[in-house]
């Protein structure tokens, strides 16, 4: 077995017996690892395993984000712990518990001294005291950080009863006769009536129902959420809210009150996320992504917005409902890979996996759709390369356009550099810490341009083999390398090459829907 960090052999031993074996990497902080399990054929190296390695002391730096969403008595320990484990091969370090709670303005099942074994979530499931608790104690021996689901200004129809007075709501109108309401069907517990998340008073009461939340169960923050664009609220005294502003207030009240609790807010459609980054409190940024963001040329838009947004410290996540308009059956594993592979190459990452299921819409339980077992095994494998090789695709760096040609005619290919374009390759690449990193996404059958994949209908990409190259480069090359998460299970390959008169030449082995090219 081998460990590379990205290109360079940074330990090799032998493995010879048995069925594992322990590393102890080098304790530079936030480096991202390749172990390659391989054997030697003939005097040619064999890969048969490949798995990555983060060591990063604080799980922000590289988000990755999961989700549950089932608290049903079935999720035993045994099977909490199944779960996270199978998150855990993803490296998923954050996860988000959706319709954990009781009602969003009591999340708590019972209360603070006398919790309820059992209660009701917004849609009448059961969810039980217990098994949040076991998905928290899995996720914490897998080192990954618990985060608690809820709106910023939720209340359910007997808010009253619990305390939520009623100069604290928003209302469609200046004379406060209607409030503002996100409405659900009708076999569940209630609508949601929309609160001002400014309301000083309203900061204070959700503060302390979240207090309750913190003494009994382990989470280690607030994932917290909002509806997007309103359009014109009101508050009681009908004065005009301006929410993304409420947001900025809303999360200094929730960190100033829970210092040491991590803070996540969703920018739904981007609305209020150069706020939510400005507040300098949340650990990094979450877009939900919608028919108006639809496009593959919008999650670059975001993700260099939010790079601005967040003084270039704060990296992204992208809620992304993938086969949205699919009734049934299994998830489209082109289309979940295309999309997966921009997210990725472009620096951001992709809440999709529970532990039970792959996100289908934005009710996180609905399992509508199954994951293939083809599917399965690639996604592991992005999962392994974006953590492998984070350091070159999250860790900052200069984009730069890059001129590159395909120098065998009789292919056929037509090459362009970003944005994407149908029956082409296009390039994306980056300058990062002295390496030249160009990664090729293939968009040779593309039947569209937006990462929805709406019905499930992206066809499989047309497979490149041995594609000759040529590259324009300043300065001298010492080494380049290819990997890809769609061959040799992410393991990196030294290519052979020329330089000459400003240019480099190479062949690239293969490039299926996405492959990383780098100088050094």
């Amino acid at each position: 077995v081998r460990y590379r960090l990205l290109g360079e052999v940074v330990g090799e031993e032998s493995v010879v017996n048995g069925t594992s074996w322990t590393w102890q990497p080098p304790t530079t902080d936030f480096k991202g690892y390749m172990a390659e399990l391989y054997r030697q054929e003939n005097g040619t190296d064999v890969i048969v395993g490949t798995i990555a390695v983060d060591v990063s002391s604080d799980p922000a730096r590289f988000p990755r984000y999961g989700f549950v969403a089932d608290f049903s008595r079935e999720k035993t320990a045994e099977k909490t712990q199944e779960e996270m484990a199978y998150l855990n091969r993803h490296h998923i370090n954050w996860v988000q518990f959706q319709d954990w709670h009781n009602k969003h303005h009591w999340p708590l099942g019972g209360t603070r001294t006398q919790l309820d074994e059992v209660y009701m979530d917004i849609a009448n499931r059961e969810v039980y005291t217990s098994s949040v608790k076991n998905y928290i104690e899995a996720q914490h021996r897998f080192g990954m950080k618990s985060m608690f689901y809820n709106l910023c200004f939720g209340a359910l129809k007997d808010a009253a009863t619990d305390g939520v007075k009623e100069e604290w709501y928003l209302f469609k109108d200046a004379s406060h006769t209607t409030k503002d309401s996100h409405d659900l069907p009708g076999g569940w517990k209630s609508n949601i009536y929309l609160v001002d998340p400014s309301n000083k008073e309203w900061q204070k009461y959700l503060n302390e129902r979240n207090d309750d939340v913190y003494v009994n169960f382990a989470f280690d923050g607030y994932q917290i959420d909002q509806l997007g664009n309103r359009g014109d609220r009101y508050d009681y005294k009908g004065n005009k809210v301006n929410l993304p502003k409420t947001y900025v207030s809303f999360i200094e009240a929730m960190k100033g009150k829970h210092p040491d609790k991590r803070l996540v807010m969703n920018a739904v459609s981007s609305y209020g996320a150069s706020q939510i980054a400005g507040t300098g409190k949340v650990d990094f940024l979450y877009n939900e992504v919608w028919g108006d963001e639809a496009d593959f040329t919008d999650l670059y838009t975001i993700l260099k917005a939010n790079h601005q947004y967040g003084n270039q410290a704060l990296k992204t996540v992208f809620a992304a409902y993938m086969n949205y308009e699919k009734g049934s059956g299994e998830f489209n594993m082109p289309g979940i890979l295309l999309t997966d592979a921009v997210m990725f190459a472009l620096g951001g990452s992709h809440l999709e996996l529970g532990g039970d299921h792959m996100l289908c819409s934005e009710y996180f339980p609905n399992t509508r759709l199954q994951m293939s077992d083809a599917l399965k095994t690639a996604v592991v494998r992005y999962y392994d390369f974006m953590t492998a090789y984070q350091n070159l695709l999250r860790d900052g760096g200069e984009e730069e356009k890059v001129t590159l040609v395909c120098t065998d005619a009789s292919k056929n290919l037509n090459l362009n550099t970003w944005p994407p374009q149908k029956s082409a390759i296009t390039s994306f690449a980056r300058r990062v810490n002295g390496k030249q990193v160009v990664h090729l996404l293939n968009f040779l059958s593309a039947t569209s341009l937006s990462w929805r994949d709406l019905n499930g209908t992206m066809p499989e990409p047309r497979l490149v083999t041995k594609m000759p190259l040529k590259l324009n480069v300043a300065g001298k090359v010492s080494k380049v390398w290819v990997a890809t998460p769609d061959a040799h299970a992410g393991a990196s390959q030294e290519l052979a090459f020329e330089q000459k008169d400003g240019a480099i030449t190479f062949t690239l082995p293969s490039l299926k829907y996405w492959s990383m090219i780098v100088m050094e």
